[in-house]
């Protein structure tokens, strides 16, 4: 990047491979001695580097068009969306256009799609905008509930919720809430992710904190103020407006350990291990915290993960636009899993979820469920 900039290297289809390559994963910055944030660098270059040079077209790509930037960053779009392959799953009739192979028939990354899909479960009721604190009231924080983890995984969304209220947390959910913008900001689109920004500063009004329990979400939140000086270095104003914004966003294994936690009860009799999400150990430096919330649940062993931290290949999108890279880290993540005899997985980014599952379904282990740390402690604090 420094020899692109310097105009040392022209910026070839080589150079540009090289760098789309690159997972983002982060873990140069745990690495790095002098502190560089890497992510800060690489994704404005990746704005640069996708950006047509003055009087050249715009390069065309449906996917990114239609998938990336049409349907994931929408909840509702995406749940209409998927309505079809929850038919195809209650009926099994997934299992028989597998078995023959027709699904072969689709474009290679909608095949990628269609094998990370998790066992759809059963939409739950919408959260209510308010829920209150069960106890005494010791704080007021807004649910980031996301797009493509609401619509695959919305019971962690109310685990998360109940597991607040049990914490002594009043838990708004605002209804004209948007996507982080990380799926845009990633793949080189920052104008689009500040906009999504200013939409959820609209939204998220008047609470103590905004918690998130999706961890690549809640790493492109935490990093809004750079996203506006990269987008708008002309605006201080927007920049420091942004800042305020981020400093409210928290991982919800963060906060919990901060307010102290209450103590669950009920025993969770089982055997799991713990995989580190990249851009919950890399880019926001959080390790202990989810450990220390399953220590508390009484009867949970949570034994230890080879290379816990090396990238299980889901990195966004990542797994859907570099399969062959993508599926040598998923099946080394899922031999270590397989290692540790362990019944579940638990994970604390949608993204790693469905990757991990996906793994372990071609490995001929998919009934090894993938969990959020939220579900287990909803379960121990269940009545």
């Amino acid at each position: 990047m420094r020899a692109v900039t310097d105009g040392r290297l022209d910026l070839t289809p080589a150079v540009t491979r090289h760098l789309d390559l690159c997972l983002d994963c982060r873990s140069c910055e745990t690495a790095c001695p002098s502190g560089v944030q890497y992510g800060r660098l690489i994704e404005p270059f990746r704005v640069a580097m996708h950006s047509p040079a003055p009087g050249e077209p715009v390069k065309k790509d449906w996917f990114r068009t239609w998938i990336l930037y049409g349907l994931f960053p929408y909840a509702k779009r995406l749940r209409w969306a998927l309505w079809p392959a929850r038919l195809m799953q209650v009926t099994g009739i997934d299992r028989v256009v597998e078995a023959i192979g027709l699904n072969r028939l689709l474009p290679l990354r909608l095949q990628r799609m269609q094998r990370l899909l998790p066992k759809l479960q059963a939409r739950p009721e919408e959260i209510p905008e308010f829920l209150p604190a069960i106890g005494p009231r010791r704080a007021k924080v807004a649910l980031f509930t996301g797009c493509v983890a609401d619509a695959m995984f919305p019971q962690v969304n109310w685990a998360t919720a109940r597991v607040l209220q049990k914490n002594g947390c009043d838990v708004i959910t605002p209804r004209s809430q948007k996507c982080c913008g990380a799926i845009h900001y990633h793949s080189g689109a920052g104008m689009p992710a500040l906009e999504l920004a200013l939409a959820n500063e609209t939204a998220f009004q008047d609470v103590d904190a905004i918690i998130v329990n999706v961890a690549g979400c809640a790493s492109m939140l935490k990093d809004y103020g750079h996203l506006a000086e990269e987008v708008c270095p002309d605006r201080p104003d927007l920049i420091e407006r942004m800042n305020r914004l981020a400093a409210k966003f928290q991982d919800v294994n963060e906060f919990l350990v901060k307010l102290g936690p209450v103590a669950p009860k009920h025993p969770v009799s089982q055997v799991v291990t713990y995989h580190d999400a990249c851009h919950l150990c890399h880019a926001q430096q959080i390790r202990s915290q989810p450990r220390e919330l399953l220590g508390m649940i009484p009867g949970l062993n949570v034994v230890p993960l080879a290379e816990s931290e090396i990238c299980c290949g889901a990195a966004g999108s990542y797994n859907l636009t570099e399969p062959e890279m993508a599926d040598r880290l998923g099946n080394r993540k899922a031999r270590n899993i397989l290692a540790t005899k362990a019944s579940a997985v638990v994970s604390a980014n949608a993204g790693c979820t469905l990757q991990i599952q996906a793994m372990l379904k071609d490995a001929g282990h998919g009934e090894i469920p993938v969990l959020h740390p939220m579900e287990f402690l909803d379960r121990s604090y269940g009545d």
